[in-house]
């Protein structure tokens, strides 16, 4: 049985499952296997804390329940083969746990629970980091032949893991693309409304539109929707007491006096009394 743990929503559930399940199949000594999927930066420090070194928290799929709990206690402590692989984006092993004290915490839990030896992989592609551990009840559970073919298998897999996720964020953004082209004729109306209740042009308009947005932490579209449903009331006299106060603390500049053109007439002047 497999037991997983949901990853973000742009990975397909299923696939870390399978990468967990097909890394168990290329070392026939094991006893289970672990994937992991998370966004990270290109390149992490390699004593860096884990919350600077992941952007998200890891998405976990194990072959057997008792897995999970051994991967959980390397988030925790922040330390453990999978970090350690994840920060150094070099494979992390323990070859026999009774004589490796590196990771304490990871060490216990995996002792107890029959496991003797792991091994991490990591594969890192655009900023999604995945991880394939492999566990075995014996030391020295994977071979030369296994890490290869475990290899192949990771780095297939979260190449295709990277693609998903890539193709993911381009419909994320096509999304909010479509939903700004459709809010702009909005947004217009409401400025357009705004000029006329406070006869100022397009561009204060939008600035008060933006302002009272932040101010009252609401997207502008739905901002602009108010005023176009309203057509101004209930939000036309806030809007104006905010642009009277922005052009108070920003007065115009006074208009520069027009030099007198070659065919302007002195002023005439009255005669001086006699």
């Amino acid at each position: 049985m497999t037991d997983r743990i949901t990853p973000p929503a742009d990975v397909p559930p299923r696939a870390l499952v399978r990468l967990a399940e097909e890394a168990a199949r290329c070392a026939p000594d094991s006893c289970g296997a672990a994937a992991t999927v998370a966004l990270a930066p290109a390149d992490p420090a390699a004593r860096a804390p884990l919350s600077a070194v992941l952007e998200t928290e890891p998405a976990t799929a194990v072959t057997h329940p008792d897995l999970a709990p051994l991967v959980a206690v390397q988030w925790e402590a922040g330390d453990g083969p999978i970090p350690a692989a994840v920060r150094s984006g070099e494979p992390a092993a323990a070859d026999d746990l009774l004589a490796d004290r590196r990771w304490p915490a990871y060490r216990a839990m995996a002792l107890n629970a029959g496991v003797r030896s792991s091994a991490t992989l990591p594969f890192r592609h655009q900023d999604l980091t995945v991880t394939v551990t492999v566990c075995g009840f014996r030391p020295g559970v994977l071979d030369d032949r296994s890490r290869s073919l475990a290899s192949l298998v990771g780095d297939l897999a979260a190449s295709t893991l990277a693609d998903a996720h890539a193709l993911e964020q381009v419909r994320t953004e096509a999304a909010q693309l479509d939903v700004a082209l459709r809010s702009r004729p909005v947004i217009d109306q409401a400025c357009g409304i705004l000029m006329h209740l406070l006869g100022c042009d397009a561009e204060t308009a939008f600035d008060l539109l933006r302002r009272r947005s932040q101010r009252t932490n609401s997207r502008l579209s739905d901002l602009a929707e108010a005023v176009v449903r309203t057509r101004g009331r209930g939000v036309g006299p806030q809007l104006t007491r905010e642009a009277r106060a922005a052009r108070q603390a920003d007065p115009a500049p006074p208009s520069p006096a027009r030099a007198p053109g070659p065919d302007a007439r002195p002023a005439a002047t009255a005669p001086p009394r006699r």
